[in-house]
């Protein structure tokens, strides 16, 4: 394998491994669409045991 090639899959595994750390933080967007999704299933929820 030639050196630029090394650099490429050396900084591309970097690159991946950054990635993977930075999903584990809940930021604000993630946190609102938890609640978002809470909301919904409720709703839901209480729509379907309201038709029964």
């Amino acid at each position: 394998m030639k050196w630029k090639s090394k650099v490429v899959v050396f900084f591309s595994v970097v690159i991946f491994a950054l990635s993977m750390v930075a999903c584990d933080n809940e930021g604000g967007a993630e946190k609102a669409g938890k609640k978002i999704d809470k909301a919904l299933q409720t709703t839901k929820e209480t729509i379907d045991n309201a038709t029964k």
